[in-house]
Parts: structure tokens; C-alpha cells; sequence
């Protein structure tokens, strides 16, 4: 059967959607718990192993991408007015632009700050800027702007999938979640 015909995701793009929530879940978590911390060679254990997953969910984000493009997600319910089709159009839009920008902000302020991103120690990451301690300052509050953002937009997300299930009675959410039966 096809994507368009299939009223759910692909397993793939299920799969997809929930390491990513997961993993994003995790790194916000990672990112506010380490930013508080004094620091220590404990902070800065946190710090690598944020940037490891963030370069790790990036990289997902690009396969993730690559399946979108690649394989139709099935419509919206028809009976969704257009307002509320544009609005889930654009959450969707707004959440891969934040998955794509958070980390660009993160690696411009690691570049920026003159700390280097080594992928699980072992890959050196090229910078991509010059050092600039100013520069670096203003690049720590666009990523940490940008995850208040990603925050409020996932909110929203989680709301509307809710919605669709508890009040609109529709197949929006159940679409997204695991099948543990073959569908009839």
C-alpha cells in the first residue's frame, strides 16, 4: 500500500519522530540541568556529551529529512478546516527549522567561544567561525533562545495531537504511534 493511501506513518518515519523526541527531550533536559552548574570537570563532561548527541540528533535530522522528501506522509484529516491545516503545516515547518538551527547555533558558539566540537572524542568537528568571545556570548543566548522556541512549538505540538485525539475523536495522533497489531 502507499504512503498516500496508508492513513499512517511509515515505520521508519515513526521511528524517526520518536528517537528525535526522545533525543531532543534528553538534550533539553542535558542543556538547562549543565548551564546552571559551577564549573567543573563534571560541567564540562556534560558539555561534550551534549554536543555528542546534538551532532548525533543533527545527523538524524539529516536522514529524517532525506525520508521526508523521499516518502509522502499521509494527509491531514479532511475534515480539518484550511486555517488549522496551515497552522499544522507551519508547526511542522517551524519544528525541523529549530531542529536544524539549534544545533548550527550550538557549533557557531562552540566556534565562537574557541572550544572545538570533537564527535564522541574522537572526531574533530571544523569550526566554523573565528573566536570571538562577543560573538560567542550573543550565539549562547541565540541557542538558548532558539530551545525556549523549539519548547513553546513542541507544547503546541503535543496540545494539537491531543486535541485531535481526545476532542476532534480523529486519527491524527494514533497515526504517529506504534502499531503492536497487524492493521486489519
Amino acid at each position: 500500500m502507499s504512503d498516500k493511501l496508508n492513513p499512517h506513518y511509515t515505520s521508519t518515519a515513526k521511528l524517526l519522530h520518536w528517537l528525535m523526541a526522545l533525543a531532543l527531550g534528553g538534550l533539553l533536559v542535558l542543556g538547562f540541568y549543565m548551564s546552571d552548574l559551577p564549573l567543573s570537570p563534571e560541567k564540562l563532561q556534560f558539555y561534550s556529551w551534549h554536543k555528542w548527541a546534538g551532532v548525533t540528533v543533527f545527523l538524524l535530522l539529516i536522514v529524517r529529512l532525506v525520508w521526508r522528501m523521499t516518502h509522502q506522509p499521509p494527509a491531514l484529516p479532511a475534515h480539518m478546516p484550511k486555517l488549522h491545516q496551515f497552522f499544522a503545516h507551519g508547526a511542522h515547518a517551524a519544528l525541523y527549522l529549530l531542529m536544524l538551527l539549534i544545533p548550527l547555533s550550538g557549533w557557531l558558539m562552540s566556534s565562537a567561544k574557541g572550544v572545538q566540537t570533537v564527535w564522541f572524542g574522537v572526531l574533530p568537528l571544523p569550526d566554523l567561525i573565528g573566536k570571538d568571545k562577543e560573538l560567542g556570548s550573543l550565539l549562547k543566548e541565540v541557542h538558548e533562545s532558539l530551545n525556549l522556541v523549539l519548547i513553546a512549538v513542541v507544547l503546541g505540538h503535543i496540545a494539537a495531537a491531543l486535541k485531535h485525539h481526545l476532542i476532534d475523536k480523529d486519527s491524527t495522533l494514533s497515526r504517529m504511534l506504534p502499531q503492536f497489531s497487524k492493521p486489519e
